[in-house]
Parts: C-alpha cells; sequence; structure tokens
C-alpha cells in the first residue's frame, strides 16, 4: 500500500512539474503551484536570476520546490488541494521563500528520481520526457545544516542515464578563522568520498571595489556598487589572492542620484527637468526650494540689461564666469573627474536663461513673469542674443524670428511656459552630454543620434536623457574612482550604448566589462573578499564530480536569513578583517546511475 501512495504521488508530481514546464516556455505560468497540501513548486525559466546560481551553473530552466508560505499556517488544518484544477491553485502563493524539513525535501527528491527513471515502467507515464533540475529549499534543522537539496538529470541524446544529486550546507554567521578547512583536507575528503585520484581546483573571488576607495585623502564610503569577479585555474590555498593571469570581470550596478556622485549637481539640474515634464502631464508642478536668493525676474532682467550694454554677445557668452553654470561638487573631484566632464564654454542665451530660471524659480507665476519679459525685449529689439544652430526650442524659435522684426505671438497660459522652459533646459543637456562623450572620444555623434533626437515626444526625449545621465554616472566612477583609462573607458560606453538603444531605464541593471585583473588589483590586493571559493572537480562531461567550498560576508541562502533573522539581528558584526563573519557554505554533489 505504502509503494502504491508513493508511486501515486510521483506520478502526480511529475504531472504537475510537466504541466508547469510547457506552460513555462510557453510564457503562460502564473505560479507557484501547490503540490499536495504543503508544498509548492515554482518554475526558474531561461534569463531568469536563479537562488542556486551561487553553487551550481548547469540547466538554465530549474523547478524551485518550497513550503506554502501562509502565515500562521497550521499544516494539519491546510485543506487537500485537487489536482485537476491548476488554474485555482494558482491563486495559492507564498509571502516569502519557506524551506521545509530535510526529511521532506528527500521525499520530494526521491518522487522526482521515481519519474525519471526510465525503468520505472509500471509508473504508466504516457509521455516521459526530460524535465529540468529539482532544487527543494531546506530550512538546515538537521546536524548538518543543509539549506538545499537538488536532482539533476544525466542523459545522453533524449536518453536519461542517472541522476545526480546535490546537497547545500551552510554554517554562520561565525567570526573563528580557525575552523577554516584546509585545501589540502577539502581534496582528501573529496578523493575518498569519489574514489578519485586526480582532481583539478579552481578558483573565484568576488570584491567590492568603491567601498573603501580614497578619493583626494577622503575614503568615500558606497553601498558596493561596483564589484569584480575573478577566476582561476589552480587554487593554491584557501583565501588565496587571485594570480595576475585570471579572468577578471567588472561588474557595476549604479542607482541615480547617489549624493557621493561627483556629478551628483548634474543629476539635480535633471531632477528640474523631470519636475517641468511631471507639471506637463498632471497639472501640478511640485516646485523645488530655490537655489538662489535673488528672484527669477531679477535673474532674468539681470542677463537682459547684461546682453543690452554688451556689444559682442559671443564673447561676453563665452569669458563671463557665470556662477550658474553646471558645476561638479568640487569637494569631491579631482582633475580627473574634470578631464571627463568639464563645463562649457558656449553656452548660448537660452542655456544661460535656463541656469538662471531652474535655481530660482518657485512657481508658475515666475515662468510667465520671466518668459514675458524676455518676448518683451525681443519684440522691441532691445536684444539680439546668440543660441546654438540647431535647436528646437520654441523660445529659440521666437528668437531667431525677432531676427527678422517678425515674431509670432505666443500666449504664456497652460502648460506653454512650462513647456518652453522644458525644452530649452533638454536642448542644454543634450548637448552637455554630447560634449562629454564625443569630447572624450567614447561615442559619435551618429552613436549618439538615439539619445538626442527630438523627432520623439518630450517625455521620451527626456526618458532618453535620463539613460544618458545614467551611462555617464557609470563612466564617471569608473574614471574617478576606479581611474580607468580610455581603452577602459571607451568598451564600458559602447556597452552601455547598445543596452540603452535596446531597454528602457534600468538602475538595476548590471553592466559588465571584462578587465586586466592589473587594472583594478591595486583596489582589492588589501581587501577582504565578499565572497571566495573553490571547486574541486574530478571526472569528465557528465561522470565529473564537484565539491565546493564557499566563504561569504553574506548569507548564501537567501531564506537561511529569513529563517534566523532573529539570531542573525543578535550577532554583532564589526567591519574589520579581524573581527569579520562569515558564512561557511559547502556544495556536494553525487552521481545515481540508472544504466
Amino acid at each position: 500500500m505504502a509503494a502504491a501512495l508513493r508511486h501515486s504521488s510521483a506520478t502526480g508530481l511529475y504531472d504537475r512539474l510537466l504541466r508547469i514546464y510547457t506552460e513555462g516556455k510557453q510564457g503562460i505560468l502564473k505560479d507557484p503551484f501547490p503540490f499536495e497540501s504543503d508544498v509548492q513548486v515554482r518554475f526558474i525559466g531561461e534569463g531568469c536570476k536563479s537562488p542556486v546560481e551561487s553553487f551550481w551553473n548547469g540547466s538554465s530552466m530549474i523547478f524551485i520546490m518550497e513550503k506554502i508560505g501562509h502565515e500562521e499556517t497550521d499544516q494539519n488544518k491546510v485543506p487537500q488541494i485537487s489536482t485537476a484544477d491548476l488554474s485555482e491553485l494558482s491563486q495559492l502563493s507564498s509571502c516569502g521563500p519557506v524551506a521545509v524539513s530535510v526529511t521532506r525535501a528527500k521525499q520530494l527528491i526521491s518522487l522526482y528520481t521515481i519519474t525519471q527513471n526510465p525503468f520505472m515502467t509500471h509508473l504508466k507515464i504516457s509521455n516521459p520526457i526530460v524535465l529540468p533540475p529539482l532544487w527543494v529549499r531546506c530550512d538546515g534543522s538537521d546536524p548538518e545544516h543543509t539549506y538545499w537539496l537538488g536532482a539533476e538529470p544525466l542523459k545522453t541524446g533524449n536518453k536519461i542515464t542517472g541522476i545526480n544529486l546535490h546537497t547545500v550546507t551552510c554554517n554562520g554567521p561565525i567570526a573563528d578563522k580557525t575552523c577554516f578547512a584546509t585545501l589540502e583536507e577539502l581534496k582528501k575528503v573529496h578523493k575518498i568520498r569519489h574514489h578519485s585520484s586526480v582532481v583539478t581546483t579552481k578558483g573565484f573571488a568576488q570584491y567590492e571595489l568603491m567601498r573603501s576607495t580614497a578619493l583626494e585623502d577622503t575614503i568615500v564610503e558606497s553601498e558596493g556598487n561596483i564589484y569584480v569577479d575573478i577566476t582561476w585555474n589552480t587554487v593554491d590555498k584557501i583565501l588565496q589572492m587571485p594570480p595576475l593571469t585570471s579572468t577578471a570581470t567588472l561588474n557595476i550596478r549604479l542607482a541615480l542620484g547617489d549624493p557621493r556622485s561627483p556629478i551628483y549637481q548634474l543629476y539635480r539640474e535633471l531632477q528640474f527637468l523631470l519636475v517641468l515634464a511631471e507639471g506637463m502631464k498632471t497639472g501640478v508642478t511640485e516646485w523645488p526650494e530655490p537655489l538662489e536668493a535673488e528672484s527669477p525676474v531679477e535673474l532674468v532682467q539681470e542677463l537682459l540689461d547684461d546682453l543690452k550694454n554688451k556689444l559682442d554677445v559671443f564673447n561676453t557668452a563665452v569669458i563671463k564666469n557665470d556662477p550658474e553654470k553646471v558645476k561638479c561638487d568640487t569637494a569631491a573631484v579631482d582633475s580627473s573627474i574634470k578631464s571627463l566632464f568639464s563645463e562649457r564654454g558656449d553656452l548660448d542665451f537660452a542655456e544661460q536663461l535656463w541656469c538662471k530660471m531652474r535655481r530660482s524659480v518657485t512657481s508658475y507665476q515666475d515662468l510667465v513673469e520671466c518668459f514675458t519679459t524676455i518676448i518683451k525685449s525681443l519684440k522691441c529689439g532691445e536684444i539680439q542674443p546668440w543660441i546654438h544652430q540647431g535647436s528646437s526650442s520654441l523660445l529659440s524659435k521666437l528668437i531667431q524670428q525677432s531676427y527678422h522684426g517678425t515674431m509670432e505671438a505666443i500666449s504664456l497660459t497652460g502648460i506653454t511656459p512650462i513647456k518652453m522652459l522644458l525644452e530649452i533646459g533638454l536642448d542644454k543637456m543634450k548637448k552637455d552630454y554630447i560634449s562629454c562623450f564625443i569630447g572624450q572620444e567614447l561615442a559619435t555623434l551618429t552613436y549618439l543620434d538615439y539619445f538626442i533626437s527630438s523627432s520623439v515626444g518630450l517625455q521620451e526625449q527626456i526618458h532618453r536623457v535620463q539613460k544618458l545621465h545614467h551611462m555617464l554616472e557609470i563612466l564617471v566612477s569608473c574614471k574617478v574612482f576606479l581611474q580607468f583609462k580610455h581603452e577602459n573607458l571607451f568598451p564600458l560606453t559602447q556597452s552601455c550604448i547598445k543596452y540603452y538603444k535596446e531597454n528602457p531605464l534600468d538602475e538595476k541593471h548590471v553592466f559588465q566589462l571584462p578587465v586586466r585583473p592589473a587594472v583594478v588589483n591595486k583596489f582589492y590586493q588589501n581587501e577582504y573578499p565578499q565572497i571566495w571559493r573553490v571547486e574541486i572537480s574530478s571526472g569528465h562531461g557528465q561522470r565529473e564530480i564537484k565539491t565546493t567550498w564557499q566563504l561569504s560576508t553574506n548569507a548564501p541562502v537567501e531564506h537561511m536569513t529569513v529563517n534566523n533573522l532573529g539570531f542573525l539581528c543578535d550577532t554583532t558584526i564589526n567591519g574589520s578583517s579581524e573581527e569579520r563573519v562569515h558564512f561557511i557554505a559547502v556544495a556536494k554533489c553525487s552521481h545515481v546511475h540508472f544504466t
């Protein structure tokens, strides 16, 4: 009877996984899907982040099984769920990753293994196929502190020949370095367990590069937005420093608007653009606090008076040391940032006007009064300001018309004043970014055309300018903090441009750049790695067996953090390497052969 129930459960699991797999590939899946009364299944498709990628780099599609995460769940009161109607089952979802006991996980892995064994013909599976690997979250309550169990079918062609069984255990946080195993001890255990005489080793280390980078004799603290991942063959010892012959990849994820950014003032200018854009959409403008004591009308009048009194308007615009020009925070900038992003010396009248108004305007009425004053001066011929060729703003068109003594009538009502200011700001910022990218020979005007095109709506133009700013944040950070040269900045720029021509703005996207370790090793050679890992392997192909030992400063298992939240909160973590706490994770695998 017990065997019959087990086989029935195995068949039910196979049917469930097959349905989820089919719908997942078609993109119509609504997960998670419960299985029996206590467990649910999630499908991780291609391109999705896998919770086990730190320990396993196999199939791009996997199943994750975990406990149904109802609040205050009483397993004795959970009703038996029918397998007939998946649409109803999909409505049940957990409030977060919740683990099952190791005993339950072993049962689920066993059921999955039965379904993949081609010799279990008595199960009468009508459509046997090789399913994606299955991983089960465990609660770590066993003596070994097991947090994952996995099963991965092995096949030759379309024929399943066996199963790879994976186990991931984890201990921590601990501060005692003396409990670390030696590399020789790890090799010995691997050889005994897998009857191997020859093993190979591969190392991996991840370092946070921006956390304690010095700039102008000042330590610039960051949230660790730039990491370097390093891999190498033949590990000599635990916590070995990666050799310079390693393969290194920079991982960059920077959010817009970090006050510590050297171009934070430029970001604030961009934010004012976004305020105006939002005001156009909603009719409500959240004006920021003014940065100038003088009123905008007074500042605009000063600009107009200056133009009236100067014969050489162009030279005035170039030579004048206008304090309203976009500036970087000089307290956080050295010569390297100035060489990448310098002030433009060719601000035309509209751009100077933007610089004054954005720092002083606090109301819609301010806009009306400023533009009324300007239009009056243009109509009377009191000024004939210089503007850049090709400017598409309404104010620029009025200025061009004033050259010929004819100006169309403009009603400064509704969103017109906001749109006028938005347009001149947008024009100016586009030129700022163009000046930077082209001036540093990081991109051509043709390559940037997508980002500066005026053939799309204003809202889309602003969205693309945000992309330009995000790219500049990345380049500036690498230039200033990592002291990158053109040979590294150029391919990084091309990668960013390519991504943003095809994707929307995404501050969480990780931009990657292969680099030589020698380019960045001075930033991590005296630092402690965020992750250090060694893979010990024996065998080849499908018979390859791995043992992975990993040290990390953060919990490597997300549901471990949840399950031990109280314990972790009670642990004092000091940032110094002497008192740094660690998590030690070990991933092991073994083969079960069907033939």
